[in-house]
């Protein structure tokens, strides 16, 4: 088997409402070739997500999102 090294995305909604948990945000399986990629698609996509929500529910629940930029090994 050849392992390659891929980088994935994960990212997060979360409010700053006391006692909320952060909640994972479906995101396309996409592989990408490297670290700026990723990170360059992760803030485009936090845009077209928080842009999607009104500016009410975004100022009253302090909505924002989080992500990263994982390396994992895929045979």
């Amino acid at each position: 088997y050849i392992k390659m090294k891929v980088i994935v995305i994960l990212m997060v909604m979360c409010s700053t409402t006391p006692a909320t948990q952060c909640q994972p945000i479906a995101t396309p399986e996409i592989q990408f070739e490297d670290m700026y990629n990723c990170t360059v698609y992760g803030y485009s996509y936090s845009e077209e997500i928080i842009s999607e929500l009104s500016p009410e529910f975004v100022n009253k629940y302090g909505v924002y999102t989080k992500f990263y930029c994982e390396s994992r090994e895929v045979v």
